[in-house]
């Protein structure tokens, strides 16, 4: 059984789907096997980075399914220690080496690490991909208004997508409404926060309740509902498709504003201020 996934339609005029499929940590042939299910459920936005180690898991799941490459988009990301203009080049070919692909649908810059200060040479690298036909679409990670500003100040180009963390208990609230007035889709990454503190929230259980449909459901309609395109990660093909299965309901106003409601001020998972924090 799959789901057809509703789409939206990028500032560069690329088509995505509404829900995307998380890989952080699917490696080898269980990986492969894992992702292969998720396509075969119905995913057609798959996500991964450089630093996950697993692009080729990727390529090594696109050759086992029958989708055809063009009806996939295949994200991955730059990391931060190949932020220099030469280096990012080469690290965007590379990772198109590792998974066997002619080019990526989505390549993004995995955390601007301010400090360091490269994150606009690396821009420019991923608009220069695009050109080549390296890249067809490109957007950034954890970037606050202040650097998606000065990308566009230095550069004219603002990215496609900004790819955050987002959950019911930070719900990034100020950002989304910037990327909104500036045409930047918000994507979510670990939409569903930690696992054992979404299960257990009694909010979010009432709602389920109502509903007659499971938490991650709940919440996963919620980012929808929002204009935020999750990724959801599971290797269970059980979960694979419930995960996909909330486009046959909808959340009320008092129900969205209750999820919102949950956020707080210190609610990032990991203590990871893109201001302050570095990967690399």
């Amino acid at each position: 059984m799959t789901h057809q996934i509703p789409e939206i339609t990028l500032n560069d005029g690329m088509r995505i789907p509404a829900v995307g499929y998380g890989t952080y940590k699917l490696k080898g042939n269980e990986g492969a096997s894992a992702i292969e299910s998720a396509i075969n459920k119905g995913y057609r936005l798959l996500d991964s980075a450089y630093n996950y180690e697993n692009e080729g898991t990727i390529g090594e799941a696109i050759r086992r399914t029958s989708i055809r490459r063009e009806d996939l988009r295949i994200t991955s990301k730059l990391p931060g220690r190949y932020h220099t203009y030469e280096d990012a080049v080469i690290t965007i070919q590379e990772s198109l080496y590792r998974a066997n692909l002619d080019y990526y649908d989505i390549y993004l810059i995995h955390w601007p690490n301010p400090k360091r200060d490269h994150y606009v040479e690396a821009w420019q690298a991923l608009i220069d991909a695009k050109k080549w036909g390296l890249i067809r679409s490109i957007g950034v990670c954890n970037f606050l208004p202040e650097h998606l500003q000065r990308l566009q100040e230095e550069t004219g180009v603002l990215p496609s997508m900004n790819q955050i963390e987002l959950h019911p208990f930070f719900n990034q609230a100020t950002q989304r409404k910037w990327h909104e007035e500036h045409g930047i889709v918000t994507e979510s990454w670990s939409p569903l926060a930690r696992a054992k503190d979404v299960f257990e929230n009694d909010t979010l259980k009432s709602i389920a309740a109502k509903h007659e449909k499971s938490i991650s459901q709940i919440v996963l309609r919620w980012h929808y509902q929002l204009g935020a395109v999750a990724i959801p990660k599971s290797a269970s093909p059980v979960r694979q498709l419930e995960n996909i299965s909330i486009f046959d309901f909808s959340l009320d106003d008092d129900d969205m504003k209750t999820i919102g409601a949950l956020s707080r001020i210190d609610g990032r998972m990991w203590n990871q201020n893109p201001a302050e924090y570095e990967e690399f």
